[in-house]
């Protein structure tokens, strides 16, 4: 009876598993592997390997990864900072990051292409200081940067709830020990910590890649993305076996991504060594 009641309670769970995950990832799997026809083929998928399709992957990757090493070198310190302080106060600071995700995705990023611009607020202010302006807008950096702005929250959170984890009693033990600063922070504080850091960089870096908002309105069209592709292939060329096709390849790359990731998280996060 106990069981059949799990079961029942786990009905709903299901049905949005099957309606929602399988069901999508069959039909992507369906038009990936067949023409318009119906017909059986490994075009779509083979794709991947024209010149503009690879070119718009290997760009996504650099992206990713270098918005990915961004994220983790400032989130990083700021949760030893957060973690240094008292209640209040790293509340306040943790609210103040996590408040801009309360507004659209949307209107951040053209926020950001309007403080960017030639004649936007940031040029204005450093022509008025006698600086020389930022011209980065419908360039890779503007995109990355607004990937940092956009993803850095997830970054610095795990890392901040894994470092409020760590008793006090075993930093101060470490101490006891002889143990330096930098000998506590690389044998103690880090291997506890990497759960969240593996947590974060997979929280950023599949999103960063997967993205084309950002690169569509902040690149101008001149910063060309695997997302961008795939958007294209559906909503433009109404070719739903390309984008399907590339939209697999895309989603091997994220999960290999974050097979490696989480089996180094599992590595690291065993114990202190």
């Amino acid at each position: 009876m106990h069981n059949l009641k799990r079961q029942i309670l786990a009905g709903p769970y299901l049905l949005w598993i099957a309606g929602f995950v399988l069901l999508p990832v069959g039909l992507i799997l369906y038009y990936a592997l067949t023409t318009t026809s119906g017909q059986f083929t490994v075009f779509n998928i083979t794709s991947i390997t024209a010149s503009v399709h690879w070119k718009a992957l290997v760009l996504s990757l650099e992206l990713a990864l270098l918005c990915t090493v961004f994220c983790l070198a400032l989130s990083y310190p700021l949760a030893m900072v957060l973690n240094g302080m008292k209640g209040k106060k790293s509340s306040l600071v943790v609210f103040i990051f996590i408040l801009p995700m309360w507004m659209n995705f949307m209107l951040r990023i053209l926020a950001w292409k309007m403080l960017l611009s030639n004649h936007g607020v940031i040029n204005t202010i450093l022509d008025m200081l006698g600086l020389p302006g930022l011209d980065i807008l419908n360039t890779p950096s503007a995109v990355v940067f607004c990937m940092v702005y956009d993803f850095l929250p997830f970054m610095v959170l795990p890392i901040y709830n894994a470092m409020s984890r760590i008793e006090k009693d075993v930093i101060e033990a470490a101490r006891d020990l002889g143990a330096g600063g930098f000998t506590v922070f690389f044998k103690v504080i880090l291997p506890l910590t990497m759960p969240g850091v593996v947590s974060g960089i997979i929280m950023v870096f599949v999103p960063a890649l997967t993205s084309f908002a950002i690169s569509d309105l902040l690149g101008g069209g001149k910063v060309l993305l695997i997302g961008n592709v795939i958007e294209q292939a559906f909503m433009q060329e109404y070719n739903w076996n390309l984008g399907s096709g590339l939209s697999l390849v895309l989603m091997v790359f994220v999960i290999a991504s974050m097979a490696l990731m989480n089996s180094h998280g599992e590595e690291g996060g065993t114990g202190i060594c």
